[in-house]
């Protein structure tokens, strides 16, 4: 890791630590065990886990029109071949315990295929939405490829109370995931190179900071930057949390500027594909469920963010971000109706969360994993329901655009406003604390026809730019040790 990111973030830090050393004074003094080296080895926590997946995909459209180098695919004209892939997960590590306020933690991932009739969306050239594997592009997308790395690999220090320090690669969480996670869905995770700081000094509050200098995609591409997070967590009660954020990335090439700013013939200023992706995201978030009885509650949603350029980023990156809603639980069923809107730049650039888990959000199917140009409103609607040890789940889409987009054969007017809508539904039967296994359907259909520019036709590249019907199924069976 660069020399000048410890530097940054132990500035960023600093006060962090100093405020809970000030604290510590007045503090209770609290008495934790003493472990031999050997007894906080044998006393850690168990970082393994295996999972066995099954994905079915059928989707219109045609195959891609080339493949990664570029050479023409013979069978462009061919409909997708549906996928069915069966892939095994297994992470394999292990935290020890602390041991003169250190912890130690390291974690394998492998990824292997056991049926691989599926494109992995693997290749040497980029990896956003155009990447194909070049011996399986007939093939719909599944984004399981095969792999072997390290998952996990970091340190910890808790010399300072109420206070965690960690550094490695790890994998992070916040809040409802929606600008920072794992992407735990896939079988490679998302993980991130640096240094992070937990703190809960300040009663009801925690504070999270961070810097990261790498970060691993689950299409297993590895991408060098800095990445600074800022988030602050206030509890209001033990449900209901208000969270400030900021996210300052200044990575140049995500491998998806071509997704974010349109091919270059839509904005000829320069090549859309060499685009700055640097930016940043700082917003406010009202979240929670508040209980009225013990068999009856709220759940609410208030949140706002701005995504600017930053150090060098496109000027066009200038977009903002809201979800509102809100529902009911009553014992066992819960529902509630809410809409997310990422909003557009005059169609030049749409509000992006590229380190998100963005595979929660928007239906399953994963149609909108990088927001069209003309942004998103996205209205749902969600159930679910627990039955001893099953989950019932279900919830439905209609997705708009912010603004209008052009559609095929709609001549030189962007007169179309209705991507499609989706549904989602999930049973998960948590057989015992290490064994879960989970049902997933998902379905899209599609409604106005999105094309990349005007004057698109039913053929060739541009028409490859809608947002076809897709079905999906998943069958999960996971052990967690």
């Amino acid at each position: 890791m660069k020399a000048n990111s410890y530097q940054r973030l132990r500035q960023v830090s600093l006060a962090v630590l100093l405020a809970s050393m000030s604290m510590q004074v007045v503090a209770e003094e609290e008495i934790l065990p003493e472990y031999t080296f050997m007894d906080a080895i044998k006393t850690g926590k168990n970082m393994t886990s295996f999972r066995l997946r099954y994905e079915f995909v059928d989707q219109d459209g045609l195959q891609p029109a080339t493949f990664a180098n570029g050479s023409a695919n013979p069978t462009a004209n061919r409909e997708l071949d549906n996928a069915n892939a069966v892939t095994l997960r297994s992470l394999i590590g292990w935290q020890t315990a602390p041991y003169k306020n250190w912890s130690f933690a390291a974690q394998i991932t492998n990824v292997s295929k056991l049926k691989d009739d599926f494109n992995d969306s693997t290749n040497t050239v980029r990896t956003n939405g155009a990447s194909n594997e070049s011996d399986r592009i007939n093939y719909a997308k599944v984004v399981d490829p095969d792999y072997t790395d390290i998952n996990q690999l970091f340190v910890d220090w808790t010399g300072i109370k109420n206070t965690r320090v960690r550094a490695g690669r790890q994998a992070i969480n916040l809040d409802n995931v929606r600008f920072i996670g794992d992407i735990a869905f896939r079988q490679n995770t998302q993980v991130f190179d640096g240094v992070s700081v937990f703190n809960k000094t300040i009663p009801d509050t925690e504070i999270y900071l961070a810097h990261f200098d790498r970060v691993r995609q689950i299409f297993t591409t590895h991408r060098s930057g800095d990445l600074e997070i800022a988030n602050a967590r206030y509890r209001i009660s033990p449900t209901e949390f208000l969270v400030g954020y900021g996210y300052f990335s200044n990575f140049e090439n995500l491998g998806l500027g071509n997704a974010w700013f349109g091919a270059g013939a839509l904005n000829n200023t320069f090549n859309n594909l060499l685009a700055d992706q640097s930016n940043k995201i700082i917003g406010l978030r009202l979240d929670g469920t508040h209980p009225f009885t013990p068999n009856y509650r709220a759940h609410y949603t208030a949140e706002y963010a701005k995504q600017t350029d930053y150090k060098g980023g496109d000027n066009r990156i200038d977009a903002h971000y809201y979800k509102v809603g809100g529902g009911f639980g009553i014992d066992n069923f819960n529902l509630r109706v809410d809409q997310e809107l990422l909003s557009s730049n005059d169609g030049q650039y749409a509000f992006q969360t590229p380190f998100g888990t963005n595979h929660l959000f928007q239906g399953w199917v994963d149609k909108f994993l990088v927001t069209p140009r003309q942004g998103i409103k996205d209205s749902f609607i969600t159930a679910t329901y627990k039955y001893g040890d099953f989950l019932f789940f279900v919830d439905y889409h209609d997705i708009s655009s912010d603004e209008d987009f052009f559609t095929v054969n709609g001549g030189a007017t962007a007169n179309g406003n209705r991507y499609g809508r989706e549904w989602n539904a999930a049973v998960t039967w948590n057989i015992d604390k290490n064994w879960m296994t989970k049902f997933e359907y998902g379905k899209y259909t599609e409604d106005d026809q999105y094309a990349a520019g005007p004057n698109a036709v039913t053929n060739g590249a541009t028409n490859r730019a809608r947002f076809q019907d897709t079905e999906k199924l998943w069958l999960t069976a996971m052990y967690t040790f």
